[in-house]
C-alpha cells in the first residue's frame, strides 16, 4: 500500500485540484481525500502501521501520468538509435506512464506477427505500451492493411507516421474503415511533391543554408485535403505534429463544423519543439533543430501556443525521434529529422507555456493526459478513484539543466539548457518506476 501526502492533486478529468492524499492499494487508486485518516488505511489494509509506504510530496503536484500518444521506440530494426527497454525508461523519467507508439518500424507493424512483437516486449517494461500498426502494407501508399485483424490482435489506431498518404481515394477508404472501426486514424501530413529538402523551413532557415527547403504549403494543403475526408466520413482524425498558423486555423473551423454535426472527431497534436522554438533554431543548432514537419516563423509558433490555449490543439505529443550522433553528424541536407522529446516535454511545457502565462499548469496536464487518453480509448489520463495508479509527482518551481539522457540517443537542441520542471516520481499500477533521490 501506498500513501501519498502533501501534494496538490490535479486530476482535469475529474475537475480537481486541492492539497489532499492519495491512497493506492493493489495498483489502484483506493481514496483521494484531504485527510485519510487512520481508519481508512485500516479499513484497506489491517497491517499498514507496517506495510504502508509513504510518499512526502511537499512542494510538488501530484497529477495523472502522462500520455504520449506520437513517439518512435526504432524497435524492431533501429534499435541502435532506441528500443523499447531504453524508449521507456525516457518515458518514465519525463513523467509519462502510457505511449503510444509509430509503426514505421522494420519491419513495419503492418502485419500481427510485428505487432505481437513490439507488445509483448512493451509488456516487459515498467511502462505501458500501446502501437498503432499502419494505415498501408509496408507504407507504401497503395493497399490497405487488414485494420481488422491488426486491432484484433492489439493495435489501438492507424498511421503511416513519417510518410504520408497520398492516394485521396485510397485515405477516403481508410477513413471510412477506422470511423466504423471507432479508432483514431494519425496523420502526417507534408506532401513530399513540393517539398525540396525537408526538415528545414522555406524561409529564412533554406536560405542560410542555400537550399531549398519545404514549404508551408505542403502541410497545409493535406491538412485541408484529409479534415474534409474526416468531416465526411467521421473518421476519428488525428493531424499530427502541426507545424503552421494555417494548418491550425484549418483545425480550428473543422472542428466547428464537426460540433455542429454533433461529432468530437477532429484532433490535433503539438510537439514542444514546435511551440517552444522557430527556422532560427535550426541556424543556430544545426541538425539537431531539422525536423519534419520543421520549425516555422514566430507566428506559427504563436499560433500553436493559441491552439493550445483555446483547445484547438488538445494534446500535446512529443514526436520522440532518436537518431545516432554519427547520423546527426551529416551534413544538414543528409541527416535525419527528428529530436528526442520524452525526456523535455514536461519541463518546456512548464517553462515555456505556464511561466508564460499562456497555459495553467492544470491545462498543461489535461493536454498531456486526459485529452490523449481519451482520443485513443486508454484507461489513463484520470486520477478516478477504482482506476489504475498511473501518477506522477513533480516540482513545477525546481530547475533543471537538460543532459543526462536515459534514451539511446541524445539528439535535442534542449541539451544543456535550464528548464523549470522535475519530474520526481512516476508511478505505474501502484509502484514507483522512477524515483529521484533527494
Amino acid at each position: 500500500m501506498l500513501l501519498i501526502k502533501n501534494g496538490m492533486v490535479i486530476d482535469p478529468a475529474n475537475n480537481v485540484e486541492r492539497l489532499a492524499e492519495v491512497l493506492i492499494k493493489d495498483g489502484k487508486i483506493r481514496k483521494i481525500a484531504e485527510k485519510i485518516a487512520k481508519e481508512d488505511l485500516q479499513e484497506w489494509d489491517s497491517g499498514c502501521d507496517t506495510d504502508c509506504q509513504i510518499v512526502d510530496a511537499s512542494g510538488c503536484i501530484v497529477a495523472p501520468g502522462f500520455v504520449d500518444v506520437h513517439v518512435h521506440f526504432r524497435d524492431p530494426g533501429f534499435t541502435y538509435k532506441e528500443d523499447i527497454e531504453t524508449g521507456a525508461r525516457a518515458a518514465l523519467k519525463g513523467g509519462f506512464t502510457s505511449v503510444v507508439l509509430m509503426a514505421n518500424t522494420k519491419p513495419a507493424v503492418d502485419n500481427v506477427d510485428t505487432l505481437r512483437y513490439v507488445i509483448e516486449k512493451g509488456r516487459r517494461t515498467g511502462l505501458k505500451i500501446y502501437t498503432c500498426a499502419t494505415v498501408t502494407k509496408g507504407m507504401a501508399g497503395k493497399e490497405l492493411t487488414d485494420m481488422d485483424a491488426l486491432l484484433a490482435g492489439g493495435a489501438v489506431g492507424f498511421t503511416d507516421d513519417g510518410i504520408p498518404v497520398m492516394d485521396a481515394e485510397l485515405m477516403k477508404r481508410a477513413m471510412t474503415k477506422t470511423a466504423s472501426l471507432k479508432v483514431p486514424i494519425s496523420l502526417h501530413e507534408e506532401n513530399p511533391k513540393l517539398i525540396e529538402n525537408n526538415g528545414v523551413n522555406r524561409g529564412k532557415a533554406s536560405a542560410y543554408y542555400g537550399i531549398g527547403g519545404s514549404p508551408r504549403e505542403a502541410e497545409i494543403s493535406l491538412i485541408k485535403r484529409d479534415l474534409e475526408i474526416a468531416l465526411e466520413t467521421g473518421a476519428i482524425l488525428n493531424i499530427q505534429h502541426i507545424s503552421t498558423r494555417e494548418g491550425v486555423e484549418l483545425v480550428r473551423q473543422a472542428k466547428k463544423k464537426a460540433e455542429a454535426l454533433g461529432r468530437n472527431n477532429i484532433h490535433a497534436e503539438a510537439t514542444p519543439h514546435h511551440f517552444s522554438l522557430t527556422e532560427e533554431a535550426v541556424i543556430r543548432y544545426g541538425t539537431l533543430a531539422k525536423m519534419n514537419p520543421p520549425l516555422r516563423e514566430e507566428t506559427d509558433r504563436q499560433a500553436i501556443i493559441e491552439g493550445l490555449r483555446d483547445g484547438t490543439i488538445d494534446m500535446i505529443a512529443t514526436d520522440h525521434a532518436p537518431h545516432s550522433k554519427e547520423e546527426k553528424a551529416k551534413p544538414i541536407t543528409e541527416a535525419p529529422s527528428g529530436i528526442i522529446g520524452l525526456e523535455t516535454a514536461l519541463a518546456l511545457g512548464i517553462t515555456n507555456l505556464v511561466e508564460g502565462q499562456h497555459l495553467s499548469i492544470r491545462q498543461l496536464i489535461e493536454r498531456m493526459s486526459v485529452n490523449p487518453a481519451r482520443m485513443y480509448g486508454l484507461s489513463a489520463g484520470t486520477l478516478t478513484e477504482g482506476s489504475a495508479a498511473d501518477l506522477v509527482i513533480f516540482d513545477a518551481n525546481a530547475s533543471q539543466v537538460m543532459n543526462d539522457f536515459l534514451s539511446k540517443s541524445s539528439n535535442s537542441p534542449f541539451t544543456g539548457q535550464v528548464l523549470k520542471g522535475v519530474v520526481k516520481d512516476t508511478i505505474v499500477d501502484g509502484e514507483i518506476v522512477y524515483h529521484v533521490v533527494g
